[in-house]
Parts: structure tokens; sequence; C-alpha cells
């Protein structure tokens, strides 16, 4: 598995601690930024990683900001994009078993960094269960290919 991370201002120390995660996880990484403690806008770092995960050149993807919320709006612009915004370990497995979420969120006002590093675990390691799931996540694919006819 490869995973492209990126952090607004606010993020900067989650994003830290999911590096070291990763590396003791053994899972390969690029790191997109930022590298400042000054205001920064979070889409200039939000849509490089979702580009790179809708185009397949990594895996998954993961943002972190304030609040997280920003970096998922974002990231969700993005076509083939699944970006959860996830502050607890139940939601973290969940939107990978029930909605193949292919970015993950989060708040570094929200949440501490032993959550956050808890959080990119499970859903770094949680498997999508497709089944009775598949049918919803291909209704948001269909719906979005729609859109580039119109």
């Amino acid at each position: 598995m490869k995973v492209a991370i990126a952090s607004d201002h606010g993020g900067i120390n989650i994003r830290e601690e999911i590096k070291k995660l990763m590396e003791e996880m053994n899972i390969s990484f690029v790191d997109l930024g930022c590298e400042c403690s000054t205001s920064v806008d979070y889409p200039d770092y939000a849509l490089p990683v979702a580009e790179m995960v809708a185009k397949g050149e990594v895996d998954r993807g993961i943002l972190i900001c304030g609040t997280g919320i920003g970096m998922s709006i974002a990231a969700n612009k993005v076509q083939g994009i699944r970006c959860a915004l996830v502050h607890d370990m139940f939601s973290a497995k969940a939107t990978r078993e029930h909605n193949d979420s292919n970015v993950l969120a989060m708040g570094e006002r929200v949440i501490g960094p032993g959550l956050a590093r808890e959080i990119a675990k499970i859903w770094l390691t949680t498997d999508y269960e497709g089944g009775r799931h598949a049918n919803r996540v291909e209704k948001i694919t269909s719906y979005e290919q729609s859109l580039q006819t119109k």
C-alpha cells in the first residue's frame, strides 16, 4: 500500500504522528506538506492528495487540518474520492468496511495524537466488505460519472 498524506498549518503535529505510524507499519507514503506554521489554504493540500488517489498513483490518502472539515469538503470534489471525516475508532472501521473510503480526514483541534494514530491504524488495516455495501458505493460512482455527460 502507498499513501499520500498532507495537512495545512492546523494539522502539522498529527501529520507527523501519522507518518511515524506508517513507518512503523512499513507503509510507503508521500508527504505533500505543508511545512509551515503560518496560515495556508487547505485546498492547496487536499486537492493534490485526492488527485493522486483518483489517478491511482497512490492507494489511499490522509488529510489533516484544524477540524478536518475543509480538507474533506475539498477532497470530495474530486471524482472517485470517498473522503471520510473521522474522529472515532468505530467510524474509522465502518467507513472502510461499508463505504470503501479512500481518503481519511481528521482534525487536529478535535482529537489528540494518540487517538489520531489509532484511527489511522484501524483505517489503514480495515478492508472493504463489499457485498450489500457494493450497490450503494456503485450508485455514488454512477452518479459521479453521469455528471460528466451533462
